[in-house]
């Protein structure tokens, strides 16, 4: 690994450190130390590292801004890369946005509001990445990111560089084609269209007023932990069951709502996960239902 971290700096490539603690990097604030954590400034030192690590043999994976991520109490063997400031761009051409994959979800949906262009209101809610969004095909109010996005810009894991269409991302539910193949994206295009400003605002000020009663936000949590399975919810069937308040450690199924777990402080992610398999088996015996984890599970087991 010594040998590998000098190659990485002899390229100047971002920031390396070794044994880095994660907890800090994940909206749950649970996660050990990564073997070697990476921040590449742009996508050719971006390229360049994954080029070393794939001749290497390290193994590796993407953290982005931490939610929907549990990262193990032993930590991460291998790489973890976090794209630094040089992804961290956005502007506006023609009813479209171009952002950079580490840019906030959250803060993107804002400005697009405030260029009186509809169509990201959806993504007002989503603590996550611009990159982890289009990832994941995240989405929420009825809308998802497949609905808007026109192309993303992808290094694939042997630094190769593609840029894909919609079509090629092979979106569905929570899923697209990087779930299938090792790559990471870098920059994304979405098309909008032109709204009334103070009609966007009063959208997202109501999503965001709902959110703030029905979500526990104060809490460190990480969203969504369970997909919804068809034609349900998995905060009804979690709720009907009883299962709110219900706890492993410091980890609780949310008293607010019922597909979040919090961590009231030193929870584990054994406390998570024990409470995530919980929960499965209980609606499972109860309903015949297999709730499907919507929340990444990353490090050694």
């Amino acid at each position: 690994m010594q040998q590998l971290v000098a190659e990485l700096e002899q390229a100047r490539i971002g920031h390396v450190r070794m044994n880095e603690p994660l907890a800090g990097y994940t909206t749950w604030k649970i996660g050990g130390p990564a073997d070697l954590f990476i921040v590449p400034d742009d996508e050719n030192e971006l390229a360049e590292a994954l080029r070393l690590l794939r001749r290497e043999g390290v193994p590796w994976c993407m953290l982005g801004r931490g939610s929907n991520t549990l990262v193990s109490d032993k930590g991460i063997r291998g790489a973890v890369i976090k794209l630094g400031d040089g992804f961290d761009e956005v502007r506006f051409e023609d009813g479209t946005v171009v952002a950079g994959a580490s840019y906030s979800f959250i803060k993107l949906s804002v400005m697009a509001g405030k260029e009186g262009l509809t169509g990201l209101e959806f993504a007002g809610g989503i603590p996550g990445s611009v990159g982890g969004a289009v990832y994941m095909n995240a989405g929420a109010h009825g809308s998802d990111v497949s609905c808007i996005l026109q192309s993303a810009d992808v290094v694939w894991e042997d630094g190769s560089r593609e840029t894909l269409g919609k079509a090629e991302m092979s979106f569905s539910y929570r899923h697209s084609v990087l779930q299938e193949r090792r790559g990471i994206v870098t920059r994304a295009v979405f098309g909008l269209e032109a709204g009334d400003r103070k009609e966007i605002a009063a959208a997202m000020a109501t999503y965001k007023d709902r959110r703030r009663k029905t979500q526990p936000l104060q809490m460190a949590c990480a969203g969504s932990v369970f997909r919804n399975p068809p034609n349900d919810h998995a905060a009804r069937l979690i709720e009907a069951a009883g299962l709110k308040g219900m706890r492993e450690g410091a980890a609780e199924v949310s008293s607010v709502h019922a597909n979040f777990i919090v961590n009231h402080g030193g929870a584990k992610a054994e406390d998570v996960l024990a409470l995530i398999r919980r929960v499965q088996s209980i609606i499972e015996q109860r309903n015949g239902i297999t709730l499907i984890p919507e929340v990444l599970l990353l490090g050694e087991r």
